[in-house]
């Protein structure tokens, strides 16, 4: 139904021509448009929480989304389990894993810090499996929203890879590479650093500055359940 104010010249430029959206049942499908490479870094909260955001909305069109973290952690007052694994468990169409373990490389936060090399190591040779697989599939079909990651995905996050970098548990040309071994209808998310990453954003086709104004860590507030983790 239209008004004065909502002529019918006006409606059909707008999504759904008016209607309101409603929730459809995921059936496995494939982007068209998707391949380019994303850049989330910044001092401020919320680089995660975006990407796992764009993940979710990806899946929820029904295209294959898997999320590889290289490190993730915090101090004591972080659980064992995070909310998002539990999320990302009931969802379909994506899928994750963690290769580092709880704890931040240099934050004097209990964990192991000899580990943390081997494991961003074995995170980005996990990648490059990942990616491997991406390259044999046809990106441009759909896959079993419950398959293995190995069968291939059409986004790909790849969670603090970026902080692993310049921790020096990776090598940034490692990076690099990654980002040329891609194919080219692979979406391909980068987070993580507070520095801004010079290196990559000739070959980024994306790059967000996730910014801190005001954060209450600043007044003593520990991690919420819920927000943080």
């Amino acid at each position: 139904m239209t008004t004065d104010r909502t002529p019918e010249s006006t409606l059909e430029k707008t999504p759904g021509q008016g209607r309101s959206p409603e929730a459809a049942e995921i059936e496995p499908s494939a982007p068209d448009e998707f391949g380019l490479v994303q850049v989330w870094w910044g001092d401020g909260k919320g680089k995660t929480t975006a990407t796992l955001g764009m993940g979710m909305r990806a899946a929820g069109h029904g295209y294959r989304v898997h999320l590889l973290q290289f490190m993730k952690g915090g101090a004591s007052s972080v659980d064992a389990v995070r909310g998002e694994y539990n999320a990302i468990a009931a969802l379909p169409a994506i899928s994750y894993e963690n290769l580092g373990h709880y704890g931040w490389h240099g934050m004097q936060d209990g964990s192991d810090e000899t580990d943390h090399e081997a494991e961003a190591q074995a995170g980005l040779e996990r990648t490059y499996e990942l990616l491997e697989a991406a390259s044999a599939a046809d990106l441009s079909t759909p896959f079993a929203l419950d398959g293995a990651a190995e069968d291939g995905v059409h986004m790909l996050v790849l969670d603090e890879i970026l902080y692993a970098a310049d921790r020096e548990l990776i090598e940034k040309d490692d990076v690099l590479e990654l980002i040329e071994a891609k194919p080219d209808g692979l979406e391909l998310v980068l987070s993580g650093s507070h520095t801004r990453p010079e290196y990559l954003i000739d070959d980024a086709d994306l790059v967000t500055n996730v910014s801190k104004e005001k954060h209450p860590i600043d007044e003593n507030q520990r991690a919420r359940r819920g927000t943080e983790y």
